[in-house]
């Protein structure tokens, strides 16, 4: 065989990176898996308002804010690899009416980074922000003119629809508020707000009259997260002690974390999967609104939740991650298509 190649000219390329690469290209990260960078870093900045409060360690939020950056950039090359070598499937899933708003999770993702990262690398995070701002609000845009050319089946209207619109409002305005641009953020809020209270009667509709298929019940993650993803970016954008508006938020987002507890049951009939990591962007945002209304001087209800919030939510994350590394060690994380 290497004479065959001296022959010919040709040089024999290495066995091990020729594997690596077709490796590469087989492996199918879908666009759910940038739901991990949400919940990572959204823990991550729990504690950081734990450590400004003087209640843990400052480097805990800052590791963790680290991984949540170290996770983005891993999917991100995965994902361009699919963009690359399996663009069809792609493209197939970007025009699926249920799944296709989970592409949405790029951008926004991108941005949750970016806040993870600014404090050590700002020009690197401004740059993640600005791309992440730009890609939210043109899949934003994208989305809800699919939308509102209606045909749309009934059975494909899930909590999925609160990504463009709604997550990435809301964290375009945390994000903004970061950088300091926090005029620009009251804007990406004020689209996130309206465009949740305008599909939050469209899909409690349709969860009433229809039942959620097992696979998508992990969506129901993404029902729990706009009140306190709310709240977060409300305090963000806005100064001085907090108003009746953000605890109101607080309170609608308490309702929701009730509700999950009872749903646990049945949400469990669905088996563990990386989908389980829609339920961390609330999780996560929960306690956070609290610590930040008590960081911003609020006494009362919130102040004495944050710490057993923060504390669930921790335990919940944590079990979930370890989930995940179990099935990345057993080679079962990563789905692969034949050749």
């Amino acid at each position: 065989m290497a004479d065959r190649a001296s022959a010919s000219g040709e040089r024999a390329a290495p066995a091990r990176p020729r594997v690596e690469r077709a490796w590469l290209r087989r492996t199918r990260v879908p666009a759910t898996f940038f739901g991990m960078v949400l919940g990572l870093c959204g823990l991550g900045n729990g504690w950081r308002a734990m450590a400004r409060l003087g209640l843990a360690p400052a480097w805990v939020g800052e590791a963790l804010s680290l991984v949540g950056v170290a996770v983005w950039s891993a999917w991100l090359v995965f994902y361009a690899a699919r963009w690359l070598n399996d663009r069809d499937t792609v493209l197939f899933e970007a025009r699926d009416p249920t799944s296709s708003f989970f592409a949405s999770l790029a951008p926004v993702a991108t941005m949750i980074a970016s806040v993870g990262l600014a404090p050590h690398w700002p020009s690197t995070a401004w740059a993640m922000a600005s791309a992440g701002l730009v890609g939210a609000t043109l899949f934003a845009v994208w989305g809800v003119g699919g939308l509102w050319m209606g045909d749309r089946a009934f059975e494909a209207t899930t909590p999925i629809l609160y990504m463009p619109t709604v997550g990435g409002g809301f964290v375009a305005a945390i994000t903004c508020a970061t950088f300091g641009m926090k005029e620009l953020g009251l804007l990406y809020f004020g689209a996130g707000l309206l465009s949740w209270l305008t599909l939050e009667s469209v899909i409690v509709h349709r969860l009433i009259l229809q039942t959620l298929p097992v696979p998508l019940r992990a969506s129901l993650g993404l029902h729990l997260a706009p009140p306190a993803v709310a709240c977060v970016a409300y305090l963000a954008v806005t100064d001085g002690p907090p108003d009746r508006l953000a605890q109101i938020l607080f309170g609608y987002a308490l309702l929701h974390a009730l509700v999950m507890v009872r749903l646990v049951p049945w949400l469990r009939q669905q088996p563990f999967s990386p989908a389980a990591w829609a339920y961390t962007f609330g999780v996560s945002a929960l306690p956070l609104s609290a610590l930040r209304l008590t960081e911003r001087g609020l006494d009362g209800p919130n102040a004495s939740l944050a710490v057993p919030l923060f504390a669930a939510a921790n335990l919940i994350i944590g079990w979930i991650a370890l989930r995940t590394l179990g099935l990345l060690l057993r080679g079962k994380l990563l789905p692969v298509r034949p050749f």
